[in-house]
């Protein structure tokens, strides 16, 4: 039976928590299938968590390159993803993505996918700019929808730019140039438990969004592990599990970061009692800091003039000593013209 610290530590060790990866960002993201990224700068704070010696640049460079991606994903939200698992995995999010859009009803979705992909193939739009062209063709529809109905249904990636996080405020979208390739649902499943496990069908599914998974990973060959709640557990033969009296590193997790987001139950990092500090009603989830391997608070970075200060708000009773090496690291990186400080606040 697994302990909760035992699961704690197995998710840490897969997620890069524990020690960092040594390798380039693309492989990072590569092994936890992707990072969430409905904001720019939360993924590159995601990859400097997880990464060792990282650099902007490699991870900027890769988004021009075209080697990683940032798409409509996982629960219909954008992410930061290899092209790889772009190609492999964007073709079976698609009934999830499909079942969003017809939220709307009185639309013609393969005649709205048609025309848009007919007016992006002539260049990059914004949404701003593509709504308009669509609402000539469909005059008289709602144009939020027809727009909604292109992001879900029409595989597109957002256009990285040179601003600092390498995304505007308002980014054009294109047609990715990337033949894809459908894996497996089983392929998903065990690239999932590679990255979060051990875990139930119902965290694979609130991860992935997708339907009918218990059905799936019943059939597979997996581990059957039996949880804290004394819930069962799948997970891969040969992953890695290095018990609950590992040592856990002091860690900054961004905003929306995958791991908070990654499971049903997210008590293996966030206690239940933090869970509404953390995910708030207009649904945004906060940046945290891991202390012995779970959240102990949450925090933001404010930057005036040449000061950037790293805000801290425990949810316990923490000594910024404990905080000050990486939090001091966390500031050089991302705001590396600052002179950093890091104070205790209610409220973050």
């Amino acid at each position: 039976m697994l302990t909760l610290r035992d699961l704690n530590r197995a998710t840490l060790a897969r997620q890069h928590l524990l020690t960092r990866y040594e390798g380039d960002p693309v492989e990072v993201v590569h092994r936890l299938v992707g990072l969430q990224a409905q904001e720019p700068r939360p993924p590159y704070l995601g990859v400097w968590t997880r990464l060792e010696g990282f650099q902007r640049d490699d991870l900027h460079a890769a988004l021009h390159a075209r080697t990683m991606v940032r798409a409509t994903m996982w629960r219909a939200t954008l992410h930061l993803v290899t092209a790889a698992d772009f190609a492999a995995f964007r073709p079976v999010v698609r009934p999830v993505l499909a079942a969003a859009a017809r939220r709307f009803e009185g639309i013609d979705f393969d005649a709205v996918v048609a025309a848009a992909d007919r007016l992006l193939a002539e260049g990059p739009l914004t949404f701003n700019e593509l709504r308009p062209r669509l609402l000539e063709e469909f005059p008289g529809a709602y144009d939020r929808a027809l727009g909604y109905a292109v992001r879900m249904l029409t595989p597109l990636v957002m256009v990285p730019s040179e601003d600092r996080w390498s995304f505007p405020r308002e980014s054009s979208f294109a047609l990715p140039g990337i033949d894809l390739n459908p894996a497996d649902v089983e392929t998903l499943i065990k690239r999932y438990l590679a990255a979060f496990g051990p875990a139930t069908p119902a965290d694979v599914q609130t991860w992935s969004g997708l339907g009918g998974i218990r059905a799936v990973m019943q059939g597979m060959d997996l581990e059957r592990l039996t949880g804290p709640a004394a819930n069962e557990l799948f997970d891969l033969p040969d992953a890695p599990r290095p018990g609950g009296d590992v040592p856990a590193p002091v860690r900054f997790l961004p905003d929306f970061d995958t791991l908070i987001l990654g499971h049903a139950d997210r008590t293996r990092v966030l206690a239940e009692e933090y869970k509404a500090r953390v995910a708030t009603k207009n649904l945004r989830v906060k940046a945290v800091y891991l202390v012995d391997g779970f959240a102990a608070g949450t925090w933001q970075i404010k930057r005036t003039g040449k000061r950037a200060r790293l805000l801290v708000s425990p949810f316990t009773s923490t000594s910024l000593d404990l905080l000050e090496e990486e939090g001091t690291r966390l500031l050089e990186f991302a705001e590396p013209d600052a002179a950093p400080s890091l104070e205790v606040v209610d409220g973050v």
